[in-house]
């Protein structure tokens, strides 16, 4: 088990690292230009959202703000991966494998910070990842492990998106999985070329890409198969 805050000890030994890592990057062009329009997203969140249980976090799907907390949960867990791996990338990793988690670690990190801002004394606390069951020192592990996460955060979006009543929220999310969804194309290509949109690792829960779309699953289906790698328990209301 690694706890979240362990993971940002990496961005403390850089000041700044994270902000100009992503404007090198232009990152902030295709996925993070949503942050102009943060107050409006904001106003959709109530304060003291926040709602805890002696067994972990809630999740309250009742309105925007529970929807936010979930995908805020997910950008945790991957933000906490990637860090992982680009801090010591197995040894079988071509450069631009290398490259490639190096400049995704600060994508995930925008999207952490960007719902963590956004859902302010409303969101959940830092989650307990578990990553025991990845062998980091294997570039296949890792791969497999990524695939995983960017096809689940994939379809997870995906899924949420109905539950959005706010369209500044609708838009937001819109813009994070159109990211997510070239991470799970490039990851996917890595293990086998050509296999940028198949879904059928997903397939036993209920996601599928026929007729062109992209596959998508509920938030108890997503956090069911993320369960194994979050140490925190979640708790999942008014779904």
């Amino acid at each position: 088990m690694e706890s979240l805050n362990e993971n940002q000890k990496i961005l403390e030994k850089e000041p700044g690292i994270l902000e100009a890592k992503l404007e090198r990057r232009s990152f902030l062009r295709y996925a993070g230009a949503g942050a102009a329009v943060v107050a409006l997203v904001a106003a959709g969140c109530k304060k003291d959202r926040r709602v805890y249980t002696d067994f972990g976090v809630t999740l309250d799907f009742k309105d925007d703000a529970g929807v936010l907390n979930y995908a805020y949960a997910l950008e945790q867990l991957e933000a906490a991966f990637y860090i992982k791996v680009a801090s010591a990338p197995p040894s079988g990793f071509t450069q631009v494998q290398k490259n490639y988690f190096q400049d995704v670690q600060f994508h995930e990190i925008a999207h952490r910070e960007f719902f963590k801002k956004v859902l302010g004394t409303g969101s959940i606390g830092s989650l307990d990842v578990d990553f025991s069951s990845i062998d980091f020192t294997s570039a296949s592990s890792v791969l497999g492990a990524a695939k995983t996460f960017e096809d689940l955060g994939v379809a997870a979006y995906n899924g949420a998106g109905i539950r959005l009543r706010d369209a500044n929220n609708l838009v937001i999310a819109g813009q994070i999985v159109s990211v997510e969804a070239r991470h799970a194309a490039w990851v996917r290509d890595q293990i086998s070329n050509g296999s940028f949109a198949d879904l059928s690792s997903l397939s036993a829960l209920g996601a599928d890409n026929t007729n062109g779309l992209d596959g998508q699953l509920s938030p108890d289906k997503v956090l069911a198969a993320a369960s194994s790698f979050i140490k925190t328990k979640i708790n999942v209301i008014n779904l």
